[in-house]
């Protein structure tokens, strides 16, 4: 509470040793002890004004808008006029000369005095707090404050390109989307930093235009350089391995059955049960089943039939754990080969702004999780995770791209 009180009794007191024993209306101080009165209150009006810029620019890091210290100048003068008044009717003095002329002059100019002193203590604060900022770490502010999106008037404007590119890893997204984002202006709010005004982009396209992915580029200024886009896969067949099929079978697993078990499909014979496969659960509705089995195996099914499936106690495989875990994320994986460099020197994983995985050399194993300090060497691939636009600038860096996986 210091801090908000103190420009104010200081205004009163300001206040006070200007204006005479007299009374604030200056009726029995004469001509000359009203123009010193009037002098004080507009000397007031322009601490207090000095006083609201100065914390203006300190927490918003602007200028404060011109209206605002005009009213913050002259509610002070205001508030000790009404004050003043008030208590000479409690005291029984100057309660029937209110509206005299010389009062009503009195008070019209004291807030034509603290109309034109506001601003110019505003400007004074301004500037105090502006130069302060300069002498207490001014170089570091200054570089805070440059990674904010520069923009004019309440809102930025970002402006999509005419021509919005496909996503490579990932499914396209209808032409009819594509074409409403073409040229289209979206506004967002001031003060946000490159960064945030991505996020903000990117949640936009994704609510607003039901896009599944997107990779775009911003300037410091907020202008957009690059934009891809593309639609989540969804469904198992993306998950399948190589060699795999998902098929449907009526069969009722146990009820803990969850996806990514692995069960064994039993059917009825005449000298007993008999094992038809093992598969993976995927997906179950009431007495039909949906399994991921090799699909060499697919003709041993009959679609007629009903099986019996038997969940296995094993634990689910970690490759289902971690697309599962990629379906959520904006994060993808991708494959990245280490070209070789005039100077012959790489640098290391930790060098790398993006998750490394593992790294395949050009001869011996794959080294999974691999250190930080390992130092990367010509033609070495790196399984990376990362955004698609963190992906692309790895690719300019390191080398030429390999492939890319999507994480469905």
């Amino acid at each position: 509470m210091t801090g908000v009180a103190s420009p104010a009794a200081a205004a009163l007191t300001l206040l006070q040793l200007a204006g005479t024993p007299d009374g604030p209306l200056g009726s029995e101080t004469g001509f000359l002890g009203d123009a010193f009165y009037i002098l004080g209150l507009a000397f007031a009006a322009a601490a207090v004004a000095a006083a609201g810029a100065f914390g203006y620019r300190w927490y918003f890091r602007e200028r404060p808008p011109r209206g605002l210290t005009v009213l913050v100048g002259l509610s002070a003068v205001v508030l000790y006029l009404n004050t003043a008044k008030l208590s000479d009717i409690a005291l029984g003095s100057g309660s029937d000369d209110l509206f005299l002329p010389g009062n009503v002059l009195f008070n019209l100019g004291a807030l034509a005095a603290a109309t034109v002193a506001a601003p110019v203590g505003a400007q004074l604060g301004d500037t105090l707090a502006a130069n302060t900022s300069a002498f207490s770490g001014a170089r570091e502010l200054e570089g805070d404050v440059g990674r904010v999106v520069r923009s004019v008037g309440r809102v930025i404007s970002v402006t999509l390109p005419e021509e919005i590119q496909d996503m490579d890893e990932y499914d396209p997204v209808a032409d009819a989307t594509k074409e409403s984002l073409a040229g289209k202006t979206l506004l967002f709010p001031r003060r946000l930093t490159v960064a945030e005004l991505r996020e903000r982009l990117v949640a936009r396209l994704r609510e607003d235009y039901g896009v599944g992915h997107v990779d775009v580029d911003l300037t410091e200024d907020g202008d957009v350089e690059y934009l891809a886009v593309g639609s989540r896969l969804a469904g198992i067949g993306p998950t399948l391995a190589p060699g795999g099929v998902a098929v449907a079978v009526r069969g009722d697993p146990s009820l803990d059955a969850s996806p990514g078990d692995t069960v064994q499909v039993w059917h009825a014979a005449d000298d007993g049960p008999a094992r038809v496969l093992t598969g993976e659960l995927r997906a179950t509705t009431d007495e039909v089943a949906t399994l991921a089995v090799d699909e060499t195996d697919v003709d041993r099914l009959d679609a007629t039939q009903s099986y019996r499936l038997v969940t296995l106690p094993v634990d689910p495989g970690v490759e289902r754990q971690f697309a599962a875990l990629l379906r959520t994320v904006e994060e993808t994986m991708g494959v990245v080969s280490v070209a070789e460099t005039d100077s012959g020197a790489h640098a290391t994983v930790g060098d790398l702004a993006t998750t490394v995985v593992a790294v395949r050399p050009q001869s011996g194993p794959v080294e999974a999780i691999p250190a930080r300090s390992r130092r990367l060497s010509a033609g070495d691939t790196l399984y990376v995770i990362a955004r698609p636009d963190e992906l692309r600038r790895l690719e300019r860096t390191v080398g030429a791209t390999a492939g890319t996986a999507s994480d469905d």
